[in-house]
């Protein structure tokens, strides 16, 4: 044994796979994230904000309130494959992304990254994302250490109303 406790999160199973129903206007059936992306043409009030090549999403299973992910509409796996102008849209909306942040949470610290590639930890490796994640000093607890939960102050409507009404 390597001496490390096994956490198994099989309900992201199911989110990852686009097969909670959560999300019913997929473009091909396969990525959930381009399925979120569809709703930009029936619904843009779900999305935090829509760009020309990219936009802005609340993440469903957020680590801390306020954890939002950019993507292009491109359905690429890393920047290499993304064009020049989508590419620089995404870090526009990354830095615009953690200023709505910063604005709305006055977290102690950001988190920004993307996993590229499996091996790398990504969720869904397919579809090219950025995180952008609010930290606070004090955002793990016992409920995580111990409980193996994660406490959210906030529901999701009212995180994306508030990330909507910070998006400049």
């Amino acid at each position: 044994m390597d001496g490390l406790e096994r956490i198994w999160a099989t309900w992201r199973r199911e989110y990852v796979s686009g097969e909670t129903g959560e999300i019913s206007t997929a473009s091909d059936g396969d990525c959930v994230l381009c399925s979120v992306l569809d709703l930009r043409k029936t619904q843009p009030e779900k999305l935090v904000h829509c760009g020309e090549t990219a936009a802005v999403i609340l993440n469903a299973y957020p680590y801390n309130t306020g954890h939002v992910m950019v993507l292009p509409y491109e359905h690429v796996p890393d920047f290499e494959h993304l064009g020049k102008e989508a590419r620089i849209e995404v870090f526009d909306l990354v830095a615009r992304s953690i200023a709505a942040v910063e604005r709305s949470y006055n977290p102690d610290g950001i988190n920004m990254g993307a996993n590229l590639g499996k091996g790398a930890g990504a969720g869904i490796p397919d579809h090219l994302h950025v995180h952008v994640l609010p930290r606070w000093d004090s955002d793990t607890n016992f409920m995580t250490t111990v409980g193996g939960a994660r406490v959210l102050p906030e529901d999701l409507d009212s995180t994306l109303r508030r990330l909507r009404e910070a998006f400049d």
